[in-house]
This record gives structure tokens, C-alpha cells and sequence, in this order.
């Protein structure tokens, strides 16, 4: 059996162009002991993809050119070496960006038994909705009815991360771009941001009309003018989640830092990021799929998703992380 994958064999600079993404092939060996062979179904593409693709080690390895990207997926086994899995199992793994993949059983989970699509663990109840839940309740301590700022607040974390603050019945408000997103948000009973066409200091005047009290609680996935802004914003004693920093991704020079970072020291406030891959946030991930599962699965929690279909997409996917081109999260059926 054969398996069609994206790799890429140089290093990029700046945002990467499509044909950068070089589709290939390459035959299967027979399985080995203890390994799996899965059709997947559907492909995550993430924002921090991108870090991986610069040859340097961050808080994960870098990809290794002219070798199978790596990413979350969903997919069903087809044959086992494993005695814990058999074929038709649906299990979610890392061997995305390609058809089918061939893993130890080892890096291979079942998807839980919760009555959701299967793809929805790689948003809602995935890395995405997990991520969320952590930034505000284990790293932002979220107390009931605080002021909370979420900006990418129409993506895949933002997204559940401004319905999980409403939930605590906090006054929430979200930045986003485009105006089908700002409606959505607004049906949430967000009060909708734009950063478009804004300078920090725009920004922030925008966000103080939005709450003048200030924020207690900032959940960071862009950096640049948003953060600045947010930082003229927050209350005494406000914590700062910072879940990501899509902002300077596909910088090719080093991005300055905001020039208000002094608000941390007058506002007594806590800046901290996190990696939700780290042991001591995920080991929390069967609390969460108990807490959110449940909600989900009633349709208490408006979850949207940006589909591309077939393998061949998947580099369009991913690129469309960088313009603003998804609602929630962006996937790839197969």
C-alpha cells in the first residue's frame, strides 16, 4: 500500500508560498510488531505548524525536510499489529498531512465515547478546546463575572474560549476581523471588536469603549497591536494567558515588543504562557472531555468549522490560518 504526503525540503522565509508543499509518495513496508496502519478521515492544520517548519527546536522538534509533516488527525484503522486496536477502530494520532499512516500503537488513542462527529476531537474536544479551557481556567484562574478579553476570539481556541468565560457569566469581549465573524461573536453575546485598519492606539480606544472597567483576564493568541492594546486595558491584578503569537509567525525580522509593558508593573499583573502538550496541563484532559464533553454533545456550545476537502488542500488550509480565512477550526476531510 502506498501513502500520499506533504513534505517540504527547505526552510521558509517569511509566509511560506503553496508550492512550497511538495506532495509525494512512498510505498509501506508490512507491519511491524506492535505497529498500526490508519485511513485517515480528517486532518488538523494548526498555526503552530509553522514554527516547526524553520529547522530550530522550540518547545517541540522541528519537521524533518523531505520527511512527512506531522499534525493531528482522525482516521480508522485498517490493519493491527496491536492487540489494542482492530480494523474499524476510530483512533486520533499525529500522522497527519498524508493518507494514510503507519504508527506504533503506542502513539495511537481511541476517540472517547462521547456522541460527537469524530473530527470535533480535533477542535472542540481536541488540542483547540482543551487549549482554551486550560488558558482560562488552570493559567488565568477565571473567577465568575470578570472582565475577559479574547482576541482571535473567532478561532478554533478563541472561540470556546469566549463561550466558557460567558458561561462563568463574565462580561466577555472578543477581537476579530471579518464582519461575518464579529456577527457571530455578537450572537454569542460578545461584545465584537475589529482590529481591522487599526493602529494599538485605535484599538485600545476601541476596546476601553467596549468595557471601560478595564480586563481582568486577557487570553493572548495574536501578540502585536492587540497585545499593546489589551496591555492599556487591563485592570489591577489582571492575568495574562499567552496561548500564542500568530502575529509574528511569518516574520522575517525580529518583531518589536509592545512599548507599554510597564502596564505589568503599574497594574501588579501576571503575564504566563504555556504549552498544553506540557505534562502537567494535559494529564487534565480527561477532566475537561467531562466537563465540555457533555456540552457538546447537548449542543450547549456553538462550535463552528472551515472545511477544505481532499489531501491536495491541505497546504491551501494551512495558509488560510494566516489571512483569516477560517471560523473556528480549519480541517481538511478526506
Amino acid at each position: 500500500m502506498e501513502s500520499r504526503y506533504f513534505t517540504i525540503h527547505s526552510h521558509p522565509q517569511g509566509l511560506p508560498s503553496r508550492d512550497f508543499f511538495a506532495l509525494e509518495s512512498q510505498a509501506l513496508p508490512e507491519l511491524a510488531a506492535d505497529e498500526v496502519r490508519v485511513q485517515n478521515l480528517w486532518l488538523s492544520v494548526d498555526p503552530y505548524m509553522r514554527g516547526r517548519m524553520d529547522g530550530v527546536t522550540t518547545y517541540v522538534p522541528p519537521f524533518n525536510l523531505g520527511e512527512p509533516l506531522e499534525g493531528a488527525a482522525i482516521g480508522e484503522v485498517l490493519e493491527s499489529r496491536d492487540e489494542r486496536f482492530t480494523p474499524g477502530d476510530r483512533v486520533v494520532h499525529m500522522g497527519g498531512w498524508r493518507d494514510v499512516a503507519q504508527l506504533p500503537g503506542d502513539s495511537l488513542q481511541a476517540l472517547p465515547d462521547i456522541d460527537v462527529p469524530p473530527q470535533a476531537f480535533l477542535g472542540v474536544l481536541g488540542m483547540p478546546g482543551m487549549t482554551a479551557w486550560t488558558g482560562l481556567n488552570r493559567i488565568a484562574q477565571l473567577k465568575e463575572g470578570e472582565h475577559v478579553l479574547v482576541s482571535a476570539a473567532s478561532g478554533a481556541v478563541g472561540s470556546l474560549a469566549v463561550q466558557l468565560a460567558k458561561a462563568k457569566g463574565c462580561h466577555v469581549v472578543g477581537i476579530a476581523g471579518a464582519p461575518e465573524k464579529l456577527e457571530w461573536l455578537e450572537s454569542l453575546g460578545v461584545s465584537a471588536v475589529s482590529y481591522r485598519g487599526k493602529d494599538a492606539q485605535q484599538l485600545s480606544a476601541d476596546l476601553k469603549a467596549a468595557s471601560p472597567d478595564g480586563f481582568d483576564v486577557y487570553y493572548e493568541n495574536v501578540g502585536g497591536d492587540c497585545l499593546e492594546a489589551a496591555l492599556d486595558n487591563i485592570r489591577v491584578g489582571a492575568r495574562i494567558a499567552v496561548c500564542g503569537l500568530i502575529d509574528s509567525y511569518n516574520a522575517e525580522t525580529p518583531t518589536p515588543g509592545p512599548s507599554n509593558l510597564s502596564r505589568l508593573l503599574i497594574r501588579r499583573a501576571r503575564m504566563e504562557g504555556f504549552i498544553i502538550l506540557d505534562a502537567q496541563n494535559w494529564e487534565h484532559y480527561p477532566e475537561f472531555l467531562q466537563e465540555i464533553g457533555p456540552l457538546v454533545a447537548r449542543g450547549e456550545l456553538d462550535y463552528r468549522e472551515t472545511v477544505e476537502e481532499g489531501l491536495e488542500r491541505t497546504p491551501d488550509a494551512f495558509l488560510k490560518l494566516f489571512e483569516g480565512g477560517n471560523t473556528g477550526k480549519m480541517l481538511v476531510r478526506l
